[in-house]
């Protein structure tokens, strides 16, 4: 398996994603969609994609968090909820909060397979009997904007990487066990080449349901639940993360979070104005 599989992510030559405020369901561009390099290295991790993406949901495990912020796998055969929907049921600490999905690359962090310095982790991940080092970076204000997401939302990590690479990087970035679950790949719909975020398998009501996202393609199915991030790989002056804190602050008490949200497509107002942008 190709080293580069693991990981699904933009390039940062091929990067053009803007905030726009034109989100619409047309086939969007090859350069802004996180697409697999090969897709035949991928046939023994899809154990529940079928040709079409309107296919039942299948029972898959899924990672959680319990109170001590260890990540524990339900598995198939132990709920059989999860046949239904990607999700457990709420929590009772998350009754009544927004559920927020996140994704990881490119949103969070960027991770490489080249020696990078000043590196926040070095994850050794096994291919092919071989182990390799990634080596992450995180995001400028991750740790701010995940403690602050944690307090206001159910939060979910929801990436189209794979669980070997992903899950951790998730349990040393999560310090604050901001994620109640985490997604990967193989819960994601493959459509047309790229791989989706069916927010309708979930398991939670849409109006209440946010996804955070530096791809349009994993959001192309409900791209009116969507709150768009610049794809970030290495600037050390971004300010993307703690510009979207108070503008969370002020959707939580929202009573439709896609009426709300194309109010905020329309104005292209997602950053607070008294943030400076320079």
């Amino acid at each position: 398996m190709d080293s580069t599989s693991i990981i699904t992510q933009v390039n940062k030559e091929d990067e053009a994603l803007e905030v726009s405020n034109s989100y619409t369901h047309e086939k969007l561009p090859s350069t802004v969609t996180k697409k697999p390099r090969n897709r035949n290295i991928f046939s023994s991790f899809f154990c529940c994609f079928g040709a079409q993406s309107t296919a039942g949901t299948p029972c898959i495990a899924v990672t959680h968090t319990n109170h001590n912020h260890n990540a524990n796998t339900i598995s198939d055969e132990n709920d059989a909820k999860l046949c239904k929907y990607l999700l457990p049921p709420i929590r009772h600490q998350d009754m009544g909060k927004k559920c927020v999905v996140i994704d990881l690359d490119e949103t969070l962090v960027h991770s490489s397979f080249k020696p990078v310095s000043g590196a926040d982790f070095i994850v050794p991940v096994e291919i092919d009997g071989t182990v390799h080092q990634v080596y992450v970076l995180k995001r400028p204000h991750v740790d701010e904007f995940l403690k602050k997401m944690g307090e206001l939302f159910e939060c979910v990590l929801f990436t189209a990487s794979l669980a070997k690479y992903a899950d951790p990087v998730a349990d040393l970035l999560d310090k604050y066990g901001t994620f109640k679950a985490r997604l990967f790949r193989e819960s994601c719909v493959f459509h047309r080449g790229n791989y989706v975020k069916d927010l309708s398998k979930l398991g939670r009501d849409l109006k209440h349901c946010l996804i955070i996202d530096n791809s349009p393609a994993s959001y192309s199915f409900h791209p009116e639940n969507a709150v768009p991030v610049v794809s970030w790989f290495d600037d050390p002056k971004d300010i993307e993360l703690l510009n979207l804190i108070p503008f969370f602050e002020a959707l939580r008490d929202t009573d439709d979070v896609c009426a709300y949200l194309r109010t905020v497509h329309h104005t292209n107002n997602y950053r607070h104005p008294s943030i400076d942008q320079s």
